[in-house]
């Protein structure tokens, strides 16, 4: 099975719609990382997705840095400061899609957000 985690800091204040655009961009920009192969098995899944929350800009880099050494696709988001946020806040990072069992060594202690 495969699926595809995205963090969202709950640090910042942030609408709802704000939240669910970090959320997208995040999940789109992790998806075009991704090995192809690995896309076409996670689409015939259904395109499992979970969004889960760390509390600080520090908690998620920390996610972000481990993704990387396991050298799993990840994407992190960089606000453009347009509307609700100073320019280049980090607020997201989309990882996978990936194997679940390879995401939920890192983040399955994670709470949804």
């Amino acid at each position: 099975m495969y699926k595809q985690v995205i963090i969202l800091r709950s640090d910042i204040e942030m609408g709802i719609g704000k939240k669910c655009v970090q959320c997208s961009h995040a999940s789109l920009g992790a998806y075009k990382k991704a090995d192809k192969k690995i896309v076409k098995k996670w689409e015939s899944e259904g395109q499992k997705k979970v969004v889960l929350k760390v509390n600080s800009k520090k908690d998620l880099l920390e996610y972000f840095n481990r993704v990387k050494k396991e050298k799993i696709p990840c994407f992190l988001v960089k606000d453009a400061g347009l509307t609700e946020l100073r320019p280049r806040t980090i607020t997201a990072l989309g990882i996978g899609p990936e194997e679940e069992e390879k995401l939920d060594k890192i983040t399955g202690k994670l709470k949804l957000l």
